[in-house]
């Protein structure tokens, strides 16, 4: 089911990742805040993610709800995702090869009713079971993306 457009969420704001909540899989790291653009059918992401000895790492990725594929070249050179509304969740299909193997992921996001809080589910794929649950970040958090 597509899902009418009335019915999709706008993920757009700024957000934290609760690791009190969230099933990670591997080590988690002391912070992650992202910041998401979503004017439909576009959807840019951008993380910082603090690792637990203060170092941070920036990532960017933009996606196509359509189902138009893209690279994501920054993760690795064979990476490329999809991203399609299943009903009301955003669903992005990843695929990347390793030397050692091909991963499939499939990230649901949904909204909670009240915009709060944004879940990213992997249900049956290769991090199946990590689900990360962000909420709202505060405004001067977003200084991360956008240094003076």
């Amino acid at each position: 089911m597509a899902g009418n457009a009335d019915s999709r969420p706008n993920f757009s704001g700024l957000w934290e990742l609760d690791l009190e909540t969230s099933t990670l899989r591997g080590e988690p790291p002391s912070r992650i805040l992202m910041q998401i653009e979503h004017t439909d059918p576009t959807l840019v992401q951008r993380i910082v993610v603090t690792r637990k000895d203060g170092t941070e790492v920036s990532l960017m990725f933009s996606y196509e709800t359509t189902g138009r594929e893209t690279k994501l070249a920054q993760i690795h050179d064979t990476a490329r995702s999809i991203g399609r509304w299943a009903g009301s969740e955003l669903l992005i299909e990843s695929w990347m090869e390793t030397k050692d193997r091909a991963l499939h992921f499939k990230d649901y996001w949904s909204l909670s009713a009240d915009g709060a809080t944004l879940t990213m589910a992997h249900r049956d794929d290769d991090l199946a079971g990590q689900t990360s649950v962000l909420h709202r970040a505060h405004q001067e958090d977003g200084q991360k993306f956008h240094p003076r």
